[in-house]
């Protein structure tokens, strides 16, 4: 367990949080530029941390796990700078802002109990909304990003309602199962 710790894609996945306090600090002082470079810095570690890990053979079960935790305390976050740093973009979409944090912790109670543990699914639409948070932080420095904003959120509604019934459907499978349709045309599924 100590020698996947310190396997390079873990150590890439644990900086969003480590560095977490320097976004805050800038976010606070109001310094955007300072900011959104260091965010557009430590947020590219999310793309980073998975590339390595299956180029180079190093995924294991503490790093999918360590990515989870690093995306879910990065994004909500990120959440916060937005309103702290954009709250004019964020304002007109607090109540789909309000749906989704109930979408997830909806999915959470579900995949607990379906699988006896809250899961952070890295499907195909939430990985693109991952990318595309990430371009919003940066893009709202330059834009008004609000109806980004809106689009971004109705995406991670569909994520999350692909997620439970991923979980409903199927129970515990790999957090990186691409969509449900993976899993509809598997073997495993076909053989039931």
């Amino acid at each position: 367990m100590k020698k996947d710790l310190l396997l390079l894609p873990n150590l890439l996945s644990l900086s969003r949080i480590v560095f977490l306090p320097v976004l805050v600090f800038f976010a606070l002082q109001g310094n955007l530029l300072a900011f959104t470079i260091s965010y557009a810095i430590i947020g590219s570690t999310d793309a980073f941390d998975g590339f390595i890990a299956r180029r180079f053979n190093m995924v294991s079960e503490l790093g999918k796990m360590l990515d989870s935790i690093a995306d879910l305390v990065f994004y909500l976050s990120t959440a916060w700078f937005i309103y702290l740093l954009y709250q004019s973009y964020l304002m007109p979409n607090m109540t789909l802002l309000i749906v989704f944090f109930c979408l997830l912790g909806l999915s959470f109670i579900v995949s607990y109990i379906t699988c006896g543990k809250p899961i952070l699914m890295h499907t195909t639409v939430l990985r693109f909304n991952a990318v595309m948070i990430y371009a919003l932080v940066v893009f709202s420095y330059f834009f008004d990003t609000t109806y980004f904003i809106a689009f971004i959120l109705f995406v991670f509604f569909i994520g999350f309602i692909e997620e439970m019934v991923i979980f409903i459907k199927f129970g515990a499978v790999d957090p990186d199962t691409p969509t449900i349709f993976t899993l509809l045309r598997s073997k495993e599924y076909k053989e039931r």
